[in-house]
């Protein structure tokens, strides 16, 4: 497997390159947003690693380039441990968000997460069907792409096809956010109430032709979230 690690600190990126030599996968290093676009279009890499605090093209527009044209899981790192920050990487298309300074050992964990969802994701034999339908929202796994009512298929991000995913599966039934965001972030203990909010609202964007008049994506204030025919006391907050 190809990672494509994007940190303008040599010393940082060489720590985290030979990490992920000495766990087996091919590492890319580029020290800059122009040369992380070079090689994510020269080698289709199967996992970025951005530094936001680029010089020049910043991570989050390399981010926002990358998930324009790829479904590949993206990881951020930086120095600064705001929401703001997580919040927009999100909203981007990011897969993850790790704050330095981290430890190798951390890193790995996270990369073999994020690379295992992308395989189940990608992969029919993973014991998924193919295409999950409830109504005219039809998820397509292989291609991690969802189709509204006969539309273009929409691509999504790995957070979004897992939340899709889960509330599809539990369609017409209100999914608790705890337990929403355990299985979108599984790997982060019970996530954050916040984040699964702004991942629903760009979901929304992506399924409802008005957002603020939700068809398909529901809220159950101060419960969770539910796939189906609205109900009394449900909204798009």
């Amino acid at each position: 497997m190809k990672i494509l690690i994007v940190d303008d600190d040599q010393p940082l990126r060489s720590l985290v390159s030979f990490a992920l030599r000495q766990a087996g996968y091919l590492a890319l290093e580029a020290e800059n947003g122009q040369q992380a676009l070079a090689l994510f279009a020269a080698e289709q890499p199967d996992l970025a690693i951005l530094d936001v605090n680029l010089t020049g093209i910043s991570g989050f527009e390399v981010c926002r380039r990358i998930r324009a044209e790829s479904s590949l899981p993206i990881m951020l790192l930086t120095v600064r441990n705001t929401e703001e920050d997580e919040v927009l990487g999100l909203d981007l298309g990011a897969d993850d968000y790790l704050t330095k300074p981290f430890s190798p050992r951390t890193l790995l964990a996270r990369v073999r997460a994020l690379l295992r969802r992308g395989e189940a994701a990608a992969d029919p034999a993973s014991g998924r069907t193919a295409v999950y339908t409830v109504g005219d929202l039809a998820l397509d796994v292989e291609a991690q792409s969802v189709r509204v009512a006969g539309g273009p298929p929409v691509r999504l991000t790995n957070l979004e096809f897992r939340l899709l995913q889960y509330l599809l599966v539990n369609a017409g039934h209100i999914v608790p956010a705890e337990r929403l965001t355990q299985h979108v972030w599984g790997f982060r203990g019970t996530g954050d109430r916040q984040l699964l909010k702004q991942l629903v609202h760009r979901l929304r964007r992506k399924l409802e032709h008005d957002s603020s008049a939700p068809r398909y994506l529901f809220t159950a204030a101060g419960t969770g979230y539910f796939l189906g025919p609205g109900s009394p006391g449900s909204s798009a907050g």
